[in-house]
């Protein structure tokens, strides 16, 4: 369970004080958020710190696994768009339709996306202004939702607030049955009158990466700070190394030589015997063999505790078959959790959308939506015709296509099947289907024994 969850007892009726309590809270996560979003746009902490003294080397590197492990897990997930099927052409169509005028494709990959950074996600249905349905995605600095008490923990309320060019807070929040308007303006207040928008529920869905609302890379997040610190000391080592203090034993310099000591980086220290003059540079102690081994223990963990398969990797390309299905194991028991809880918020999305007037979709229309996702690995045309061949006479022809990654919609390719059966068929008035074929011989044997005449009725001698 999400503890993050805002819960009020069932039947709370939303008013300016609880409209105002709920921002107040909402505003106080701004900033995990905030460290969130940063991690993946690669403002680390090692950016702010403080700046070493001049005369020593301060190299601020960056290494975003943060990103990486982000984006390689969203290519895995939706690299491959999610494909909606219904058994109803009309709704498939109207399914097709919704996807296009929406970009859907893109919505769902940002969503995804969003909620890998964050743990979770938001996606909010409208009518626009043709009267048609839009789709479009939120992320959690945008709204929130306030869920009953109940064991099912059903949405109340969901509330998106903003600030505008004029610095005023303003928004709104939603029930199951109206939205209403509101701005901060001196006080909470509301603007208008409550709409009614028909689409029989809270009209703002949360989406979520897991159970706990965690982003894919918030438990390595204090390993790639460690990583960052780790390799940015031996950048410094490297700039020390190439710049090293020079020793000079034995004799003093005058003040005009080492008044610039520290940029001309020179030790000094005086001596009456001038045999035993010293002039050399000051070595540090080398701790590279350390450094090279933190370095990549902390590479190893971010990609063990995180779960995502570091595909970069020289070996990672030669593996094939069984053995990349072995090394991806681990990602893909992360997909299957996020295939998951994506259904559970696309059911909500097209039981909403099949609820509105301005959907052509009935009711229950959205039981019957399939949704098909496939994982974006490397793709072995051969292996799957070959899978695909072999369950001819096992499985429905609708379920052989599907083993194929190069067909986007089965029924559509059933459908160009048939057409090119069409084209091609023998041109004669007999059905090219082997099992017609067989019947209408069969039923035109029987026509032509009904219509011969009994024996010696009808029939003259010669």
């Amino acid at each position: 369970m999400d503890l993050s969850m805002f819960i009020e007892p069932t039947g709370t009726e939303m008013t300016i004080g609880l409209l105002r309590e709920y921002i107040n809270k909402h505003k106080e996560r701004f900033p995990h958020y905030r460290e969130l979003l940063d991690a993946y746009t690669g403002k680390y902490p090692i950016l702010q710190a403080e700046p070493k003294p001049k005369w020593k080397p301060d190299n601020r590197l960056v290494v975003n696994y943060a990103k990486y492990i982000t984006d390689t897990m969203n290519g895995f997930f939706i690299g491959i768009p999610i494909k909606t099927t219904h058994p109803d052409k009309t709704v498939a169509n109207y399914l097709d339709y919704l996807d296009q005028y929406n970009n859907q494709d893109d919505n769902n990959a940002e969503l995804s996306k969003t909620c890998s950074i964050f743990g979770k996600g938001y996606e909010m249905l409208f009518t626009d202004e043709s009267g048609e349905i839009g789709i479009t995605y939120l992320n959690p600095m945008d709204c929130f939702i306030i869920y009953d008490d109940s064991i099912l923990h059903r949405p109340m309320y969901a509330v998106r607030w903003f600030i505008d060019s004029d610095n005023v807070l303003r928004g709104s929040w939603s029930d199951s049955h109206y939205i209403q308007y509101f701005k901060q303006d001196g006080g909470y207040q509301w603007e208008g009158e409550p709409q009614e928008h028909y689409f029989g529920d809270v009209p703002i869905i949360e989406y979520v990466e897991n159970g706990e609302g965690q982003g894919i890379f918030e438990n390595v997040l204090s390993l790639i700070n460690a990583l960052n610190k780790a390799i940015s000391e031996k950048a410094n080592d490297v700039d020390y190394y190439a710049d090293a203090y020079l020793k000079i034993l034995g004799t003093k310099l005058d003040d005009a030589t080492l008044n610039r000591l520290r940029d001309n980086r020179i030790i000094n220290f005086a001596g009456d015997d001038t045999s035993k003059l010293i002039v050399d540079f000051l070595q540090k102690p080398d701790s590279d063999g350390t450094q090279e081994n933190l370095i990549n223990r902390l590479e190893k963990l971010i990609f063990q505790i995180s779960m995502v398969a570091n595909i970069s990797e020289e070996s990672f390309g030669t593996a094939s078959g069984i053995a990349l299905k072995y090394r991806l194991q681990s990602m893909n028991n992360l997909r299957k959790i996020k295939e998951r809880k994506f259904t559970s918020g696309m059911n909500r999305r097209y039981k909403m959308i099949a609820h509105c007037p301005a959907s052509p979709m009935k009711e229950d229309d959205w039981l019957d939506i399939d949704y098909q996702f496939t994982a974006n690995i490397p793709a072995n045309l051969l292996e799957e015709s070959e899978i695909a061949g072999n369950l001819a006479g096992i499985t429905s022809q609708k379920t052989q296509l599907k083993v194929l990654s190069c067909v986007d919609n089965a029924d559509d390719e059933l459908e160009e099947i048939n057409k090119e059966k069409d084209k091609t068929g023998y041109d004669t008035d007999y059905p090219t289907d082997r099992a017609r074929v067989g019947e209408e011989i069969e039923l035109l044997g029987t026509e032509t024994a009904a219509a011969e005449p009994a024996a010696g009725e009808g029939r003259s001698e010669t």
